[in-house]
């Protein structure tokens, strides 16, 4: 169930780099700007609250030299905004300014633009340092063990919940798995907290070793709910340690200390997500506590009604599960409906973004979960009604032993009786000794007891229902025939379960890109570019049984500043072809610049992004990532040169 989601998630978190969700929305100085005299601070807006680090900013001059500046802080105490103070007396020329900040939901965004004092400089010199851009393999083990997190939560909740609302027979096959969810969110969460560091600063693993960054990292928020993840794991473990050994898993006390604590570890997510940044924050944020509740109630439940099924079925365990999972689902749509809402924004960013087509790559998925859940549903009741004949049955042997017994006792009374009344028609001879007496069922009755009819039994209280359909009653039949309706809802179940354990996959995915209404601010506040053509290149990629298309890139005016940017796919056929997803990136490898993400727009032909800010001349990497369908991408490579 692991490896599916996790070869995508692979591909996914491979494919670009992580998108940040606190879009840059203005600048003062303006980005391209010509400024008469030198500004005294440079001061960004973001579409969110940010986090800043210690190296926020890096101003370098016209020479690549870095400045000395200030310490980075807020303007007008607003949280959605950065701000550094510049020495006094700055040169003519052309500077840069590389900066990089926290979301509000913990994930780090970066970018560069320029401004010019006097005028612009008329080439740059000596190689810029403008900070690192994001590891790949950091990335990648930050969002592996995201989604791992998310599984393991999903998994030690929806057992435990399990266990408490369903009152299966016997809890001893689920010690495994919630001992598994216990050490996976325990690794997850350490893992989590080491990488944090190289994680907002961009570079590799080996810097999770630097014990000045990771205490850092624990004074900041996201560390301290990580910190307070593990704190909350404690008392978990103690819970289920207890419960375990008093056997009180279905105890009032156990129930509702599990909820509290359920609850603690949903808010750990929700301070540290979407949920805490935007707008109607405090809805949002018991949104996502329900929604993530509600999908560990669903999953880990499933997990669980797996394992039962293996070990000890039971229709009325499989019967309460669906009650409670018709809950559940009923809570994921209602959150899930406002979530997306709250995340899009728009209709036209449902599939002009990447946060709106994996949302509906979510809700495909969702609605064959909720197909698989239907044929569980129906498997469950046919159970439910296989087991009335079965339980009659065994109960009315039952009853034919008791009518036996009781048979065999009342022929033996009645031989006693007869006997006694043979002996006393008999004479006595004078002298003998008395006749033995025959046992009678109470000795303390001087006289025998009367004989009387049999002792009725009662016969079956009624005929269990039946529908069209229902297995057959004849001996040695419901028990075949059960055993095939159990096989038939474990397949059905494992199903459901796959499928949901990719749905959480693609929510991790989700949680880690921009969303549209973030997106479209972020455009709407963006200044309009030109339309003129000047550098266009063709990016071939492979779709595979040794086909090629081209991806045609124009870059407008292909220089330094705002740039406007066009691509146009064209089919091995040579003729216009439609894909899912154009996503382009530039790096200034030798500069250490970037990567700098150019928003694509399908205009419904071609993709177009008005505005690319390209801040310094040399030899740029255009990385260019061509979806070809909904799980395949190509991503290609090259080099372009970009004059001042």
């Amino acid at each position: 169930m692991l490896l599916g989601p996790l070869l995508v998630l692979l591909l996914l978190g491979g494919a670009t780099s992580a998108s940040a969700h606190a879009a840059l929305e203005s600048t003062d100085p303006g980005d391209g700007s010509v400024l008469g005299r030198a500004p005294d601070r440079v001061t960004l807006t973001f579409s969110e609250s940010v986090g800043l680090r210690d190296d926020s900013f890096r101003v370098l001059d016209p020479g690549g030299h870095r400045v000395r500046t200030g310490e980075a802080g807020r303007a007008g105490g607003r949280s959605d905004t950065a701000r550094v103070d510049l020495p006094a007396g700055l040169g003519e020329g052309t500077y840069t300014v590389a900066w990089r900040v926290v979301s509000a939901d913990s994930h780090p965004a970066s970018g560069a633009f320029t401004f010019s004092v006097g005028k612009p400089s008329a080439a740059a010199s000596a190689p810029v340092d403008a900070g690192p851009s994001e590891d790949p393999l950091t990335a990648l083990l930050h969002k592996t063990a995201r989604y791992l997190a998310y599984l393991a939560a999903a998994l030690l909740i929806g057992v435990a919940a399990f266990v408490a609302l369903c009152r299966p027979p016997d809890t001893t096959g689920l010690r495994r798995p919630l001992a598994a969810g216990w050490w996976t969110l325990l690794g997850t969460t350490l893992a989590l907290l080491v990488l944090r560091a190289p994680y907002e600063a961009g570079t590799g693993p080996a810097d999770a070793l630097d014990a000045d960054a990771l205490a850092g990292t624990l004074t900041g928020r996201p560390g301290v709910l990580l910190l307070a993840r593990l704190a909350l794991l404690a008392p978990v473990a103690l819970l289920l340690t207890r419960t375990a050994r008093d056997g009180r898993h279905r105890s009032p006390w156990a129930t509702a200390t599990g909820s509290v604590l359920a609850v603690a570890l949903a808010l750990t997510w929700s301070a540290g997500e979407h949920a805490s940044a935007g707008l109607q924050v405090p809805l949002a944020m018991t949104s996502f506590v329900l929604h993530l509740l509600a999908t560990a109630v669903w999953l880990g439940g499933l997990v669980a009604l797996l394992t039962t099924l293996r070990t000890t079925p039971d229709a009325a365990t499989a019967a309460r599960f669906s009650r409670v999972a018709l809950t559940s689902v009923t809570v994921l749509v209602v959150t899930g409906v406002y979530q997306s809402w709250r995340g899009l924004g728009s209709w036209p960013a449902l599939t002009g973004t990447t946060y709106g087509r994996l949302l509906l790559a979510k809700v495909a998925l969702v609605a064959v979960t909720l197909t698989a859940a239907a044929v569980s549903r129906r498997w469950t009741a046919s159970l439910a009604n296989a087991a009335v004949p079965a339980r009659q049955e065994e109960r009315q042997r039952d009853w034919d032993k008791e009518r036996n017994l009781q048979r065999d006792r009342d022929r033996e009374r009645q031989r006693n009786l007869d006997r006694q009344r043979n002996m006393e028609r008999e004479p006595i001879p004078a002298g003998a000794p008395p006749a033995p007496q025959p046992s009678a069922p109470d000795s303390t009755n001087a006289e025998p007891p009367t004989p009387g009819p049999p002792t009725p039994v009662p016969p079956p209280l009624c005929d269990p229902p039946t529908t069209p359909g229902d297995p057959p009653t004849t001996p040695g039949a419901p028990s075949t025939a059960t055993d095939a309706l159990r096989r038939g809802l474990r397949r059905s179940v494992l199903v459901e379960a796959v499928v949901a354990a990719v749905v959480l996959m693609i929510t991790t995915v989700l949680t880690s890109t921009v969303p549209g209404r973030a997106a479209d601010e972020a455009a709407r506040s963006a200044p309009a570019g030109g339309v003129l053509p000047a550098s266009v290149t063709d990016v071939p990629f492979d779709l595979g049984d040794s086909a090629r298309g081209t991806v045609q890139i124009t870059l407008d005016p292909g220089r330094t500043g705002d740039n406007a940017v066009q691509a146009v796919v064209f089919g091995p056929d040579g003729a216009l072809a439609a894909v899912p997803e154009l996503r382009l990136s530039f790096t200034l490898p030798d500069k250490d610049v970037g990567p700098i993400e150019a928003r694509l727009v399908d205009r419904g032909g071609y993709w177009s992004a008005n505005t690319l800010t390209l801040p310094l001349p040399g030899t740029w990497t255009m990385r260019t990532t061509v979806r070809v369908s909904e799980i395949d991408q190509v991503t290609e490579s090259r080099r372009i040169r970009i004059e001042r």
